[in-house]
């Protein structure tokens, strides 16, 4: 009976020992509070995270699918497709910002909130992550310069992937943007990763429209009122032609004689063209004049030049 009694009794100690420590605050605390207070934490997070990125899409969606506000801005035109496709690139760039910002605002708070629950002191760790980042802020001012940039450069609409712009020196198609880098494929094949913070002043040749200016040198005898008809005429005529008829925006205006020079006179002919198709037109319609000029026999620069050599050879032989 004794050991039965001194058992009994042991068990009823480990039980009410058990019962007291399940029932303390602290443990109720540790094990049921806490985790139910972090698991919510986790779920807001995940929740605030889908919405943030739902919206965001929904409005990038909404911005693409934007139905224009005039008649004459959904004429199915070569400059509104090119304006269009310009467009919705942004729309999907910005969109892409967006949901990162979302995402790192939204997983640090988390984060923060979970560091809380775990009893520890987030005072000192924001405090020291704002020393942190004044002293990163002046070790990385150009970063922060780039990721500024980049910002502004989207939502001023500066420039997008696809356009033609000038850099300095540089001059070719977008490739890739991020808020850092601007990656720019040249002329010749280049590739080049201009830093958004670098670009000072930033020339784009694919906004709305661009102009073919074609200088055409003819010699100094030539009859300038035929040269101004036939270059004209054969740019007015070349526009129609299927090679370059949808990047044509206007017809061709001649300017006339705009440059002398002691063995030729340059005239002046310019196309508004679609954005990023000026070369293509002009390398077009240089062919097709140098063709029409040899066929009304026009003379050349080249021409003019031996045609002097020769009557200078003669005289010294006379």
């Amino acid at each position: 009976m004794n050991a039965q009694s001194e058992t009994a009794e042991k068990v009823d100690e480990a039980v009410t020992g058990v019962t007291r420590w399940w029932n303390d605050p602290e443990t109720q605390d540790i094990l049921i509070q806490r985790p139910l207070k972090i698991l919510l934490i986790i779920i807001v997070a995940l929740v605030l995270n889908w919405l943030a990125r739902r919206i965001i899409h929904r409005a990038t969606r909404r911005g693409m699918e934007r139905t224009p506000l005039l008649a004459s801005e959904a004429d199915d035109t070569p400059q509104y497709r090119a304006q269009e496709a310009r467009r919705q690139q942004r729309m999907r760039t910005l969109g892409n910002v967006g949901r990162s910002v979302a995402v790192i605002v939204i997983w640090t708070w988390a984060a923060l909130a979970v560091l809380d629950q775990l009893g520890v002191n987030v005072a000192p760790l924001i405090a020291s992550a704002g020393v942190v980042g004044v002293a990163i802020g002046f070790g990385a001012q150009s970063l922060v310069k780039d990721f500024f940039s980049g910002m502004f450069i989207l939502i001023e609409n500066q420039f997008g992937v696809g356009d033609t712009i000038q850099v300095g020196d540089i001059v070719g198609e977008v490739e890739m943007m991020t808020l850092r880098i601007t990656t720019i494929r040249d002329m010749d094949g280049a590739l080049w990763h201009v830093r958004n913070g670098d670009i000072d002043q930033v020339g784009n040749h694919s906004a709305r429209f661009s102009t073919a200016r074609l200088q055409i040198p003819v010699s100094l005898m030539a009859d300038p009122d035929k040269v101004s008809r036939v270059i004209e005429d054969t740019a007015i005529a070349a526009c129609r032609d299927p090679e370059i008829r949808d990047f044509v925006m206007d017809t061709p205006a001649m300017l006339g004689p705009s440059e002398f020079n002691p063995t030729y006179v340059s005239f002046r002919l310019t196309v508004q063209t679609m954005p990023g198709q000026q070369w293509a037109v002009a390398r077009h319609l240089n062919h097709r004049i140098l063709a029409a000029l040899h066929q009304k026999d026009v003379v050349l620069t080249a021409m003019d030049s031996v045609l002097v050599e020769m009557k200078e050879n003669r005289g010294d032989q006379s």
